[in-house]
């Protein structure tokens, strides 16, 4: 995978800005129940839309990152769902979101998001970060 900042890294998000422009579509997955709770989420906060993204933390490198939000940042990838507009950073979406199946799963116990990423290659010891 090109490194961060490299010519090969900015030639490959310019080819993802190219395929949102031409209609393409991410490749990312929300389940059933991730949409109604993201949809559920997103109205509480008044917001049109959810923003998913990864920043640098934790033990493994990176975390999830996800905020409600009225739009887009700029050069967001952008799909609308029943309720609400997912907007997914592109940086991250190279990085490290391409082909992500997001679940809501829930218990009489607990309730969390689940992320099953083809790109991750190992999680920290509390499952918060990963590393790709």
């Amino acid at each position: 995978m090109p490194t961060c900042g490299s010519k090969a890294w900015r030639a490959l998000l310019h080819n993802f800005h190219k395929a949102e422009l031409q209609g393409g579509t991410m490749d990312i997955e929300l389940t059933k129940a991730a949409v109604a709770r993201i949809a559920e989420i997103v109205a509480a906060a008044g917001k049109n839309g959810l923003r998913l993204s990864v920043k640098e933390a934790g033990c493994s490198g990176l975390e999830y990152v996800m905020d409600t939000v009225d739009g887009p940042e700029v050069g967001d990838f952008a799909e609308g769902y029943g309720g609400f507009t997912l907007y997914v950073d592109a940086d991250s979406y190279a990085r490290a979101l391409t082909g992500l199946k997001l679940d809501f799963q829930q218990d009489m116990l607990s309730s969390a998001f689940v992320y099953e990423n083809p790109n991750e290659k190992g999680t920290c010891g509390c499952g918060v970060s990963f590393s790709v």
